[in-house]
């Protein structure tokens, strides 16, 4: 019996020991696995150990420890119906509201982007032209691609900040597109909140790590993923205002990113009510101001 062993390579994983047995026994090296029920440990005669360290050296070498993948995080999915519902609601009541010049007033005049308006302090103008349309396939072109992207948006942040949210940053959009462009610009329609509703779904998905995190690919994919939507469905023939839709995409994608400091209480219903109940005061704050209320 050898007294004198030394230990060579120990681990809590008894495969690891078994796998690094195997190199020892190939290069001959006199060893044995001691256990206990915690770890294992591996040892040698003294006069081997300096062999031994350098065959499992080698071994590691060869054999490095595979990466962990960073999996993506997970997530609580919420309803987005009601949301879905209440923008499809308040597009068509509103498309009504201004082709029937209702209550005598002239809706599209006191709604839409004017960038000279605008420019004179009529900020509710980038609230009230998200309400207006120019025909039947405006508002079927908006009433689909904004239920799907408020869907994704709504399943992420719920169906009231969602919505709170679309209205707050296609504002900011359509207020940034209108000083970028020149005083004369004029523009109605609900796309700019449909691509701030995409750009919310991917800035928070992206900045929440809801996408694999082992590959860049998988890291980027929602940005990548939402600039090809935003090519795809959001260019068109000359009357398509490509500013308004990208500078909602941008600030949509922005509030996501900030957003995912709050996403532990996304899910508290009080929160989803309170930012129901500020969507609607908006749009009805930012009418009554339209018409001198």
């Amino acid at each position: 019996m050898i007294d004198d062993m030394r230990v060579v390579f120990e681990s809590r994983n008894r495969r690891a020991c078994a796998d690094r047995s195997l190199v020892l026994a190939a290069a001959n090296i006199p060893h044995r696995i001691i256990d206990d029920p915690v770890s294992c440990a591996l040892v040698v005669p003294a006069e081997f150990s300096a062999e031994a360290a350098n065959e499992l050296r080698l071994y590691d070498e060869e054999n490095p420890p595979q990466r962990q993948p960073r999996q993506a995080q997970p997530y609580q999915y919420l309803d987005a119906v009601p949301g879905i519902a209440a923008y499809i609601i308040a597009v068509v009541v509103f498309a009504w509201l201004s082709w029937t010049s209702a209550f005598g007033q002239d809706w599209l005049s006191a709604g839409r982007i004017d960038g000279v308006l605008v420019r004179a302090g009529e900020w509710w103008r980038a609230i009230t032209a998200l309400t207006m349309h120019s025909g039947l396939r405006h508002v079927a072109g908006n009433l689909v691609f904004g239920a799907f992207f408020g869907w994704l948006a709504g399943r992420l942040l719920g169906s009231g900040v969602a919505w709170a949210a679309v209205i707050v940053t296609a504002a900011a959009g359509n207020l940034l597109n209108t000083l970028l462009l020149e005083s004369t610009h004029r523009s109605i329609g609900a796309s700019t909140a449909v691509f701030a509703a995409l750009g919310l779904t991917v800035g928070f998905v992206w900045a929440a790590k809801l996408m694999a995190q082992d590959r860049w690919a998988y890291r980027l994919g929602p940005i990548v993923g939402g600039l090809a939507l935003l090519m795809y469905t959001g260019t068109g023939d000359e009357n398509t205002d490509i500013g308004a839709h990208l500078m909602g995409f941008v600030s949509g994608f922005a509030g996501g990113i900030l957003l995912t400091r709050f996403r532990d209480r996304l899910g508290d219903p009080k929160l989803q009510r309170s930012a129901g109940i500020v969507a609607f005061a908006m749009l009805v704050l930012a009418w009554i101001t339209a018409f001198g209320g």
